[in-house]
């Protein structure tokens, strides 16, 4: 190992040590939250039930990571001015000026995302793919970096709107919190007693330019090309999959790529392991799969199809000499 690469893995540790004293029992979520981070376009979407702390986690690492942090609450009145901000009328100075919406920060929660109208919701397709948002013709950039959680509820979806699939490809991974083990529960009200308070105090560890620099680092992970195959082949038996009326796009197969070589830099490795890439074929390509219409209301049938998928295509082995 290089001094880089253990550069990559201690500043991930510190980052989760940090996470860690106020999401408990979560370590699994948490590191696949930072492999997110750690890959450009690396927006997620938390999709489970209230209560969970989706809203806490997001903040915690804004705060972690010493970012800027919005939260913007959607709901069906909200429009995408709400989000973008505009030009509004100074009449002291007798001209336009720009009031900045909450898109302009480092870290978005886009909190029960499905709740607002498709017009709202694709409000953030621009600032998702393009970082930066057009008003009155004129293009602004975003900070960077730039990301967005989002959640949603998988339950109570009535006066909701279901994101479109060219919403859902954006996100580079879709994530479940889950509930706690009982011990884990427990814990969480033995700190909050021992606290006092509601609030958890965290301190920054790292900044943006860190952060940057981090990434800059995990584009030096190397990916054999038998394992970039491997990646490709993935994504593509999906759309060909019977039951799978619409497979992964190659936004799939570069979700892979992304996640994988922060995976493998998390793990103090300068190079992408065949099992690096199973273990994100779930969370990078589960949303991207839209079902034949018998397999709806079907649980389970995406983490199915693609167990199938992975015993379909052969794992590459590496040639010794």
């Amino acid at each position: 190992m290089t001094v880089k690469e253990h550069a990559v893995a201690d500043w991930c540790s510190r980052v989760l040590n940090q996470v860690e004293r106020a999401i408990v029992g979560k370590r699994d979520l948490l590191e696949h939250l930072l492999a997110a981070i750690l890959s450009p376009g690396g927006h997620v979407l938390l999709e489970d039930y209230p209560g969970l702390a989706k809203t806490l986690t997001a903040s915690c690492f804004a705060t972690t990571l010493g970012l800027a942090f919005k939260r913007i609450q959607f709901t069906p009145d909200l429009l995408p001015g709400d989000i973008t901000g505009g030009y509004v009328y100074d009449r002291n100075d007798n001209r336009f000026v720009l009031r900045q919406g909450p898109i302009f920060a480092n870290i978005i929660l886009a909190d029960e995302i499905n709740r607002a109208s498709p017009k709202t919701q694709s409000a953030l397709l621009e600032a998702m793919q393009e970082y930066q948002v057009t008003l009155e013709g004129d293009p602004l950039p975003l900070p960077q970096p730039f990301l967005v959680i989002a959640t949603q509820n998988p339950i109570e979806y009535e006066g909701t709107f279901p994101l479109p699939e060219a919403q859902l490809d954006r996100f580079i991974m879709k994530l479940s919190v889950g509930y706690p083990a009982p011990a884990e529960e427990q814990e969480i009200l033995r700190r909050r007693r021992l606290r006092g308070s509601d609030e958890v105090i965290l301190q920054p560890v790292t900044c943006a330019e860190e952060l940057l620099e981090m990434r800059r680092q995990v584009e030096q992970v190397h990916v054999d090309a038998d394992v970039e195959r491997y990646m490709v082949e993935l994504a593509a038996i999906t759309r060909r999959f019977r039951q799978v009326a619409v497979g992964a796009s190659p936004r799939g197969s570069l979700a892979l790529l992304k996640l994988t070589r922060a995976w493998a830099a998390m793990q103090g490795r300068d190079y992408v392991l065949p099992d690096d890439v199973k273990h994100f074929v779930r969370p990078a390509l589960g949303h991207r799969l839209i079902l034949d219409p018998e397999l709806w209301m079907r649980r389970g049938a995406i983490d199915e199809i693609l167990s199938e998928v992975l015993q379909l295509v052969p794992v590459p082995v590496r040639q010794e000499g």
